[in-house]
């Protein structure tokens, strides 16, 4: 069974908003979002961590809202003023040492969810 599952992305237009789901089976005290893109590197977006401190990478600063449901096991990206270049497939990503956008921090990966922004 899959330890990270998620729920959301899609197809929007630029200027548009998603909401991505990460729901876990258990706690876990960092989670993050990340994205790749087709010849691309795995890029960090946000974590949070269990004193809902967030950081953000420049790419999505002041676009992107990450937070989290402790009562869901739940953590949600929230998408806005999306553009062209947010084109890629965004995972969520748990674990349980350092909290950061490095993706050796994390133990637990979600499936992956595609989000497209067309113009």
């Amino acid at each position: 069974e899959e330890r990270l599952v998620q729920s959301g992305g899609g197809s929007v237009q630029t200027g548009g908003s998603l909401r991505l789901s990460c729901t876990a089976r258990g706690y876990y005290w960092c989670v993050a979002w990340f994205r790749q893109a087709p010849g691309k590197e795995r890029e960090g977006l946000a974590r949070i961590n269990d004193d809902d401190d967030a950081y953000y990478a420049d790419s999505v600063k002041g676009r992107f809202t990450i937070s989290r449901d402790d009562a869901k096991n739940t953590v949600y990206l929230h998408m806005t003023r999306l553009k062209p270049e947010d084109t890629a497939m965004y995972y969520c990503a748990a674990g349980t040492s350092a909290c950061g956008l490095d993706r050796r921090f994390y133990e637990y990966w979600g499936q992956g969810t595609q989000v497209t922004v067309s113009s």
